[in-house]
């Protein structure tokens, strides 16, 4: 198993930085490489080319949670050929990319990450596995944990729980899904 991560100074950052964001993408992709799981995926795409990788992940999550605007790329399509993924990839990917988030950064600042990390995860489930998939067990475990979507009867949200086998909840942007609500008025 793969060590917990803890931050070099023990405190939580407050808030990202370009500094602190190359520190986390770093500690996290060296948790991933020695991960028995997800490590030989990672070295059979990026074997050699590392060096070239990682600063180009500081852009990525630079840009998602700074604004910086310095990552050209498209997210789908560097992870289309990447051959033996499987759902329990997905599932340690976030796990520890959560974790590492969690012992650097203060919760406020931690969620910056967390919730592009599950969006981005969602997209590339969907778009790998199809709209049918069913998430694994310890991945709903981590987002119930990160984010839960309801909560129990009695908390000032009665909502019913989430029942066994729902399909992967997606965020669909753009569009109202429900076009009979804006329709003019026949």
């Amino acid at each position: 198993m793969t060590r917990p991560d803890t931050s070099p100074s023990g405190a939580l950052r407050p808030q990202p930085t370009e500094e602190n964001i190359r520190e986390l993408v770093y500690a996290f992709y060296d948790r991933v490489r020695e991960d028995a799981l997800l490590g030989p995926v990672f070295d059979g795409v990026l074997a050699g080319r590392w060096d070239e990788h990682l600063p180009k992940m500081c852009r990525f999550w630079s840009s998602l949670v700074l604004g910086t605007k310095t990552y050209r790329g498209n997210v789908q399509h560097a992870h289309d050929p990447v051959p033996g993924v499987e759902p329990q990839h997905f599932s340690r990917w976030l796990y520890l990319f959560l974790d590492t988030v969690q012992a650097r950064y203060a919760p406020a600042a931690a969620v910056q990450f967390m919730e592009p990390a599950l969006r981005i995860a969602q997209s590339l489930q969907l778009s790998r596995f199809g709209w049918d998939y069913t998430i694994p067990p310890e991945q709903q475990a981590i987002l119930d944990r990160v984010a839960p979507r309801r909560r129990p009867a009695g908390h000032g949200h009665d909502l019913p729980t989430r029942p066994t086998g729902e399909r992967f909840p997606a965020r669909f942007v753009g569009r109202q899904m429900d076009v009979a609500e804006n329709a003019p008025a026949e």
